[in-house]
């Protein structure tokens, strides 16, 4: 765990286990409670036979979903897909391409199940990171429960909330027992949150949207905890942009219901919930990154260059970046 403290720029290397030490009674600490689904499937085409791979991105209703599906060019209008086990035997479920939007991505319709979400268990892969290569086909199961948090509890992700892939009931139980508050937000991550900045500014990228959602008990504790001055702690960027994207919606205050967003936070952005940030170590010119160097100096500039001294000292000491990497603590 590579502790920063913003307001001196002082760095401390420590391990996960003593986040505790850094929390402090009255404190407000709230994750995201999303759950991985398998979203990674296998099909044929059913004409030609050829082979395909999607990726669930949004579900438009039920058996109704827009989808990544390589090779793209070969996913015509009309072509019917084959889904097939990981281990390659052929399903009675076919998928349907309907259209194709400018992105590239495709909208399928689901056949042969009354609902794909319940044969994903059966069907599907976990949706591992594109840098993350399994060779070893038994690496799957394991996947299953290590690309998971172990508060998951709401399913629609597909890919993981890795902040908080280093959490275990002992240590929220420990940071309970000193006094800190712990509540819970949903934010089902979308591919988008791989996606690199390609435009020359930063005006001109558009956001990737997904859908959270908020519930009664999460917004009076969060408002309350603001109203009496103690700090709301986020685990992980997914967090902060559920608490940003609807404070800023509502005069600062959190409010229940569900929704989507497209919030895109960077430097000098002017934090109203988040105080803190535990996160993990993110991909070069990523919109995460760039949240990681706003709330490392809120309201000012100044926060990249902290942020990336930070990584520089990170990778001189061989910590592990990405989604099972190491993670990094953001304290006022």
């Amino acid at each position: 765990l590579l502790v920063l403290h913003r307001r001196t720029g002082a760095l401390e290397h420590r391990l996960f286990s003593d986040l505790p030490d850094y929390l402090r009674s009255g404190d407000m600490l709230v994750l995201n409670d999303s759950r991985v689904i398998p979203a990674r499937l296998r099909g044929t085409n059913a004409k030609t036979g050829g082979r395909f791979e999607l990726l669930l991105l949004n579900e438009v209703r039920t058996n109704d979903w827009w989808v990544l599906l390589r090779p793209g060019k070969r996913a015509r209008v009309g072509a019917a897909i084959v889904i097939a086990t990981p281990a390659g035997r052929a399903t009675p479920i076919v998928a349907t391409v309907m259209e194709a939007n400018n992105e590239g991505h495709r909208r399928l319709r689901f056949e042969g199940t009354s609902n794909i979400l319940d044969k994903l268990d059966e069907v599907g892969e976990v949706p591992l990171p594109p840098y993350i290569e399994r060779a070893d086909a038994s690496r799957s199961d394991l996947d299953r429960e290590r690309y998971q948090t172990v508060y998951a509890r709401a399913a629609g992700s597909v890919a993981a909330p890795t902040a908080g892939l280093h959490f275990t009931g002992r240590l929220l139980g420990e940071i309970r027992s000193r006094g800190v508050e712990v509540c819970f937000l949903t934010l089902h991550v979308g591919l988008g949150t791989f996606a690199p900045v390609k435009s020359e500014t930063l005006e001109r990228h558009t956001m990737h949207e997904e859908r959270y959602e908020v519930d009664a008990q999460t917004a009076v504790a969060v408002n309350e905890a603001k109203r009496s001055g103690r700090r709301v702690v986020a685990v992980g960027t997914t967090t902060v942009r559920v608490l940003e994207s609807v404070a800023s919606a509502n005069g600062g205050l959190l409010v229940p219901g569900k929704g989507q967003t497209r919030i895109f936070i960077y430097p000098p952005y002017g934090f109203r919930i988040a105080d803190a940030l535990v996160t993990n170590f993110h991909l070069p010119r990523s919109t995460l990154l760039m949240l990681v160097s706003a709330i490392a100096a809120p309201g000012a500039t100044r926060g990249r260059e902290a942020a990336l001294a930070a990584y520089n000292e990170a990778i001189r000491r061989r910590y592990r970046f990405f989604s099972y990497g190491d993670a990094m603590l953001i304290l006022p």
